[in-house]
């Protein structure tokens, strides 16, 4: 238990982060099963939506801090490589 103002402040802080990044970080891993899914039923259309929304959620995970910026484009550029790979 913290035994100061700053120090409880902090710790409140500390969980609605905690949250939030839990939260941020839950989005895009569906988003990114969405997209496979979509390459392994090989649905082109669905495929390149789903690809769309988690390069969002990707990229601003990326830009938060919550994963690598390298990690953030290494994920978008394999994503996008198997999307392609279904339309070819």
């Amino acid at each position: 238990m913290a035994n100061h103002v700053s120090a409880a402040k902090r710790a409140r802080q500390s969980e609605k982060r905690r949250l939030n990044n839990r939260a941020r970080k839950g989005a895009m891993r569906t988003a990114i099963k969405a997209v496979l899914l979509a390459v392994e039923a090989e649905d082109k259309k669905a495929a390149g939506k789903a690809l769309e929304e988690a390069t969002v959620l990707i990229d601003r995970a990326g830009r938060k801090g919550l994963i690598h910026s390298n990690q953030a484009s290494r994920r978008v550029s394999r994503l996008t490589a198997k999307v392609k790979a279904i339309s070819a």
